[in-house]
């Protein structure tokens, strides 16, 4: 296995963190008959020699023995090397070269996947299946060994990984794509198992639509659940916590079904009612683990897709309801980043929360608590049976961090906690390097709740703060900002006119005009301001001309040379400040035209601003109206949660319809 492995110069080679001198270490640990040898070394393998799926030239040089090692049937855990190997040789290198190298290497050893795809252990015939797809380059051979390996085998683990390379192998051959479909089309109907028919049923989606049955819907979820009630649970093997195995039990304790359904679902792409009805069969099952699924599943659907969501979320609350901490976990955690639309399941939300006050809070591994899920997420809602929770939680010692912000989203319905955010506000040390963060969700609160009787605790904040503000620097834009909105800038408008050098300049001048309006005290603050190198700056001194309106006109012509140039959603802000201070639509529409197709993101300030405009936003109608017929949120960064994704599209198919009715 190992012949020529000293010959290799592994102390000039590199790995993720340095030399690679103790790569044949691992290597040799792989084929260790102790279990904690084999997981050490595959952790060293994929935590440093494939790096984040990264290649390196060690990772080029470990390949002739991780072949070596994969042909030999005394090596344990030899399906852990073959999957090993399929993902150097489909790596996405930093340097293209490397990567090429990285895929020739890996084709130059293929002829060892058909070996392997008939190997007496069915975890190598798993990860061999697609081996055989992704790098023997023979095409009819390669269908002839699907087809053969279909026929003889047994293990239910292994044939949906055969059938998802039949998948590949249409997407990969299309010459050659027929035969595939129809062993698709065969293995989608009896007397093939339910799972295997799953299987093929999500690969016939992908590759060939026409193929499917009329009844897909209601078939998949039948086989689902059928194919639930034949599932064994599933056994957590014995051996020493690695890296691996600690990764392994972050995936779906059902990982298999759990793939058989995202396939469909990503399928079914756009068909947004059919993955609705989908999904209400996956959440509606009478096994735990799949319901456990069907929540991560949703997370996905909601995220990036618009639908009618009631039902679905509805079941949703249904999970909360159940001494299964994972399942119940995973839908309040769902639950908590569909804010206002999570409406559906408030009363589910809020029986927890009444049942589980040990769940108003979460404390992480050493740090300080926060609010907890269930809760967060009622509050979310906008829901007023959130407040007495809240409450109690304001008046112990310790408050949970990031609290008023999730008060915020209560709006007046917060008011009783009005006193107790006060008194918080007033009682941060202000020389604290915690300041800020302790005080930055209490004024967002403030602010949501309109609570006039703050203004003394708010402007304790920067009371003292010398010129500069130094550490206070941080919460002053959101004093500013509280103390305008509460309209309380009048009382401290001498504060104000101090923050006029500083980087918070901007909204301090805005702040002004709206205690006294004197636009010539402020105008040249902000013309000053909208000539800054900082683009932030720029955009807060638009954002204030902008509120200044016709008071403003001596910024046109810098705001017309801003509209001209830079990124998208400069030229949106400066577009929308030209209408607000000159009322002339002729120059902002072709910017609001061009912005909205080049960059989603700028839709929902430029649907704010032409709900301003009335009947002068009807040449850009066609926009407004198409954009509610668009199943995708355009608006969504990517698969990770934490962002206002959902929210922030929602107010823009509010804020269409708004416009429309105005037209």
């Amino acid at each position: 296995m190992f012949t020529g492995i000293d010959e290799v110069d592994w102390d000039s080679l590199r790995h993720a963190y340095g030399s690679a001198e103790d790569v044949p270490g691992w290597l040799r640990a792989l084929a260790s008959t102790d279990t904690a040898e084999r997981a050490t070394a595959l952790d060293g393998m994929y935590g440093a020699v494939h790096h984040q799926g990264r290649v390196y030239d060690s990772t080029l040089a470990c390949v002739p023995f991780l072949f070596a090692l994969a042909a030999r049937e005394e090596v344990p855990e030899r399906g852990c090397i073959v999957e090993l190997l399929v993902s150097i040789g489909g790596s996405s290198a930093e340097d293209p070269e490397r990567e090429r190298r990285a895929w020739e290497a890996v084709r130059a050893g293929a002829e060892a996947f058909a070996m392997l795809a008939g190997d007496p252990d069915p975890a190598v015939r798993q990860a061999a299946a697609g081996a055989l797809v992704r790098f023997l380059d023979d095409p009819p051979r390669v269908l002839e060994l699907l087809r053969q390996r279909l026929r003889a085998e047994r293990d239910d683990s292994v044939l949906p990984a055969l059938t998802e390379a039949l998948g590949l192998f249409a997407q990969r051959y299309p010459a050659h794509a027929d035969g595939a479909v129809d062993l698709l089309a065969e293995q989608s109907a009896p007397p093939f198992a339910p799972g295997q028919r799953l299987a093929a049923l999500g690969q016939l989606a992908l590759r060939a639509p026409g193929r499917l049955p009329a009844d897909l819907v209601p078939a998949a979820v039948r086989l689902l659940h059928q194919r639930s009630a034949q599932r064994l649970p599933a056994r957590e093997l014995p051996g020493t916590d690695t890296l691996v195995r600690r990764i392994r039990r972050l995936r779906p304790s059902d990982e298999q079904g759990a793939a058989l359904l995202r396939t469909l679902h990503g399928a079914l792409g756009d068909r947004v009612d059919d993955r609705i009805a989908l999904l209400s069969g996956q959440l509606a099952s009478p096994d735990p683990v799949d319901r456990c699924n069907a929540v991560w599943m949703s997370a996905v659907l909601f995220r990036g897709w618009r639908g009618a969501y009631d039902g679905p979320v509805r079941l949703l609350g249904a999970q909360l309801d159940t001494e299964q901490d994972r399942l119940r976990d995973a839908a309040v955690s769902v639950l908590a980043e569909l804010y206002a639309l999570a409406a559906p399941a408030a009363d589910e939300l809020h029986m927890l929360v009444t049942a589980r006050p040990d769940l108003w809070t979460h404390r992480w591994e050493r740090s300080s608590p926060t609010l907890g899920g269930p809760l967060r997420a009622l509050a979310r809602t906008g829901d007023p049976r959130a407040v007495p929770a809240l409450a109690q939680l304001l008046a112990g010692p310790a408050a949970p961090a990031g609290l008023g912000c999730e008060v915020a989203h209560l709006g007046p319905a917060a008011a009783p906690l009005a006193p107790a955010l006060r008194d918080r506000l007033g009682r941060i040390p202000l020389a604290s390097p915690t300041a800020a963060r302790l005080a930055v969700p209490l004024l967002t609160a403030v602010r949501a709740i309109g609570d006039r009787d703050a203004v003394p605790e708010v402007l304790r904040l920067l009371s003292g703060a010398p010129d500069g503000l130094g550490a206070r620097d941080e919460v002053a834009g959101h004093v500013i900002g509280t103390l305008a909105d509460l309209g309380a800038a009048p009382q401290a408008a001498p504060l104000l006119r101090r923050l006029l050098h500083t980087r918070h300049a901007a909204a301090a001048a805005g702040a002004l005009w709206s205690a006294d309006g004197d636009a010539a005290a402020v105008l040249p603050v902000l013309l000053r301001e909208l000539r800054r190198a900082d683009a932030g700056l720029r955009r807060g001194a638009v954002r204030q001309l902008g509120r200044l309106g016709p008071a403003a006109r001596t910024a046109l012509p810098e705001l017309r040379r801003l509209v001209r140039s830079g990124p998208a959603r400069e030229r949106v802000a400066a577009a929308g400040a030209l209408w607000h201070i000159a009322g002339d639509p002729e120059p902002v529409r072709p910017v609001f035209r061009t912005a909205w197709t080049a960059d989603p993101r700028t839709r929902v300030p430029i649907a704010r601003c032409l709900a301003t405009m009335g009947p002068a936003a009807a040449p850009l109608r066609d926009l407004i109206a198409e954009e509610p017929t668009h199943p995708r949120r355009h608006t969504s960064h990517g698969d990770a949660y934490g962002s206002h994704d959902i929210p922030d599209d929602e107010e823009l198919l509010r804020t269409c319809r708004e416009v429309l009715a105005g037209l």
